[in-house]
């Protein structure tokens, strides 16, 4: 079992009832007071850690956004929220951070702990290069806050046809 298996991928957040323009303080409160529902959006097994949990690297102070634990993997869920696009800063901060937990904040039983950065766009191209070979699992997702109406879907299964009709034959020789 992977993190990666367990987390989805896109997070639909539409019972925050967020309007166009908001904070990331507003994202995280909006996500505590609706806690139940975002943990089913979350998936199975995820249990409620803790909030802006602080930590001390050198004489700097960080806050880390949500931290849960996942009974499944036995690994605390290290949850970073972003406005905008995934940049590969986000990686290197995550990665800071689960340094830290692994050191500090894991028990011996359990797994090392997996980031999880949710953001508003994830270009697949920089996650793939920021987050590739890191020491720590870290995933890159997108969350929504509202479902994709009828022609969005449409027009993303029409790009994903272009996409495979496109992509080069595999060495294998099995279609892609």
């Amino acid at each position: 079992m992977s993190a990666d298996s367990q987390m989805r991928d896109p997070f639909i957040l539409e019972f925050l009832n967020l309007k166009d323009e908001y904070s990331e303080t507003e994202l995280e409160n909006s996500l505590v007071q609706s806690l139940e529902q975002f943990l089913l959006e979350l998936g199975n097994d995820f249990a409620f850690v803790a909030r802006q949990k602080r930590l001390r690297i050198g004489t700097e102070w960080y806050r880390v956004d949500l931290v849960f634990f996942h009974r499944r993997l036995r690994a605390l869920i290290i949850v970073e929220l972003k406005l905008g696009k995934f940049t590969h800063a986000d990686a290197g901060q995550m990665n800071l951070y689960l340094n830290y937990a692994r050191e500090h904040w894991t028990h011996r039983h359990e797994n090392p702990p997996v980031g999880l950065i949710l953001c508003s766009e994830r270009d697949t191209a920089v996650a793939h290069y920021a987050l590739g070979n890191l020491a720590n699992q870290v995933l890159a997702r997108e969350y929504q806050l509202n479902l994709p109406n009828e022609a969005e879907v449409a027009a993303r299964i029409d790009a994903a046809r272009r996409q495979l009709s496109t992509s080069p034959p595999r060495s294998d020789g099995l279609k892609p």
